[in-house]
């Protein structure tokens, strides 16, 4: 179970704060979102622009590492109850930091707008922490996955959207691979829009691949069970405080959910 930007539900998405809490709570691993900063270094922010999140204004990009670490990325909070975590001094964190927060856990590390110098960047971080057993890679595109596999064939990947939806259409028709495939795990999810993706079907047709099935944003205790019972591999979720009892007791019956075991060899 990942804590999906670090658990966004409960503390401040994609900072160092909700990080150490998400993991606090018991999740196995937490999912964050890269962008490359004016400076050449990946910064942990979802959006490409600073305005929902943060007291800033404009393009990530625009950006030194130094300056989005000197905003407030709890600015825009829980306005319900106030802003509880403005102007304590979460700033927009660097990869690098959240990698030194995640020593003892999983990373799902999704790299937004990717290209190749993202990936590039991505890389070296994981390799210099160590952290390559760890850390799975994933993108929307193909460009920036097809880097990092291409630079760091040790390192897990997951599934392109177009990878993706090659598996899911042949989970119509049972239709398996006849080749290898060069990532370790679908990370989709549940819907778009009205449209169902994550079906018994599609869970079947990526074991059958070799490959987890790992979905988002779940946060409903009753939806998770359900995906459990279908054989989903992972739930990423804004709710770890929620899930994490729901996961307990399950392994408990002798589940081993797969964010607790090795990932499968890519190579």
């Amino acid at each position: 179970m990942f804590a999906h930007r670090g658990g966004a539900a409960l503390r401040p998405e994609n900072t160092t704060l909700a990080v150490t809490h998400g993991l606090s709570l018991g999740a196995d691993g937490v999912e964050i979102d890269v962008h490359l900063s004016r400076d050449g270094i990946p910064v942990v922010i979802h959006d490409p622009t600073l305005d929902r999140t943060t007291n800033g204004r404009g393009p990530v990009v625009a950006l030194t590492a130094a300056d989005l670490a000197g905003l407030d990325a709890a600015w825009q909070f829980d306005a319900a109850h106030g802003y509880p975590f403005r102007g304590q001094g979460h700033g927009v964190p660097t990869l690098a930091e959240i990698l030194a927060l995640c020593r003892d856990s999983r990373l799902i590390i999704e790299m937004k707008f990717g290209t190749p110098a993202l990936s590039e960047a991505v890389v070296y971080l994981v390799r210099q922490a160590g952290l390559t057993g760890q850390v799975c890679i994933g993108a929307f595109h193909q460009r920036p996955l097809d880097v990092v596999r291409q630079r760091a064939p040790e390192l897990t990947t997951s599934a392109s959207r177009d990878e993706a939806a090659a598996t899911w259409r042949r989970s119509w028709v049972r239709w398996p691979f006849r080749r290898h495939l060069p990532f370790a795990a679908y990370q989709v999810p549940l819907r778009r829009g009205r449209l169902r993706v994550v079906t018994p079907a599609f869970v079947a047709q990526a074991h059958r691949s070799g490959q987890w099935l790992q979905c988002w944003v779940v946060d409903d205790p009753t939806e998770a069970q359900t995906l459990l019972d279908w054989g989903v591999d992972g739930l990423v979720t804004d709710r770890p405080d929620l899930l994490v009892g729901l996961r307990d007791a399950w392994v408990a019956l002798g589940a081993v959910p797969a964010s607790r075991r090795r990932p499968p060899s890519v190579r």
